[in-house]
C-alpha cells in the first residue's frame, strides 16, 4: 500500500502523539540506554504551534498514520507542549536564518519505507517556498543516519539539559536549501 501525505489537524493531536510515543520507545532502543529514552519523552515531543501553522505533516497508509513531521519559521529549534525545552515563537528571516525541520517521527510499523525521506522532503519543499534557503533541525541519534543520507551535516554534538538527573544526547544538522 502506498502513502498519503496532508497537513496535520488539530484533531489529529492524540494519534500524533501516540505515534510519537512509540516512535522513541522503540526506534530509540539501539541507540540509548532505558533512562535515556524516559528522558527523551520530556526532551522531544509534538509543538502544537506547528500543526496551528500549518507547517505539520501528516503521512498516512490507509488509515494509519505512518508518520509526521514538518518544519518551522518559528525560532525553537526542537521540544515539544509538554518538553522541557523553552520555546520560542520569534519569526524567523528567511533570507539570512534557516527554517527548522520539526518533530521527525516514523511509526516502528513502517520505518525503512520512505516515511522520514517523504515527510523531509515535503517540509523543505514548503520551506524553499516560504524564501529560506538552509534547513537546520536537532536531530536524535537515531534519525542521524537517515538525516545524513538525505544531505544534512552534522553541525554540533551536545546534550538536552537534565531531565531527572539524565541528559539525552542530540545532533545539530544543518542542508543547504538553494
Amino acid at each position: 500500500m502506498g502513502f498519503a501525505h496532508r497537513i496535520a489537524t488539530p484533531a489529529d493531536v492524540p494519534a500524533l502523539r501516540a505515534v510519537m510515543a512509540q516512535a522513541i520507545d522503540q526506534l530509540q532502543a539501539e541507540f540509548l540506554g532505558p533512562a535515556e529514552i524516559a528522558a527523551s519523552h520530556r526532551v522531544m515531543g509534538l509543538d502544537e504551534q506547528l500543526v496551528r501553522d500549518g507547517t505539520y505533516f501528516v503521512v498516512e497508509s490507509g488509515a494509519a498514520i505512518a508518520g509526521c513531521g514538518g518544519w518551522s519559521f518559528r525560532d525553537t529549534l526542537y521540544g515539544g507542549d509538554d518538553s522541557i525545552v523553552a520555546r520560542t515563537p520569534t519569526r524567523l528571516d528567511p533570507t539570512c536564518e534557516a527554517a527548522r525541520i520539526r518533530a521527525m517521527y516514523t511509526h516502528p510499523d513502517f520505518v525503512r519505507r520512505g516515511v522520514g525521506r517523504m515527510i523531509l522532503a515535503l517540509s523543505e519543499a514548503a520551506a524553499r517556498a516560504a524564501g529560506f534557503r538552509r534547513a537546520t533541525m536537532m536531530a536524535t541519534l537515531a534519525g542521524v543516519p537517515l538525516y545524513r543520507a538525505c544531505g544534512y551535516r552534522p553541525v554540533e554534538e551536545l546534550s538536552s539539559a537534565p531531565v531527572d538527573g539524565v541528559r539525552v544526547p542530540l545532533v545539530r544538522m544543518e542542508k543547504p536549501l538553494a
